[in-house]
């Protein structure tokens, strides 16, 4: 079993880190290429983890 990220974001904050539109982000998530959890709060709502959301990021946008 995979322990819980301690950076969990909710998958719209992620979206705009990334600059990504809901459809993109979408894909993202089926592909698995962002594991996703479950809101304890709202099951409707994903997390995933800051640190797989940064590293999605190209290196052009981690230098601003």
């Amino acid at each position: 079993m995979t322990e819980t990220p301690e950076d969990l974001i909710t998958a719209t904050a992620a979206r705009k880190i990334l600059g990504v539109s809901p459809l993109k982000m979408t894909s993202l998530l089926k592909k698995g290429q962002l594991r996703t959890w479950s809101d304890p709060l709202d099951n409707r709502k994903k997390l995933v983890s800051r640190a797989e959301v940064e590293a999605l990021r190209s290196p052009r946008e981690r230098a601003a």
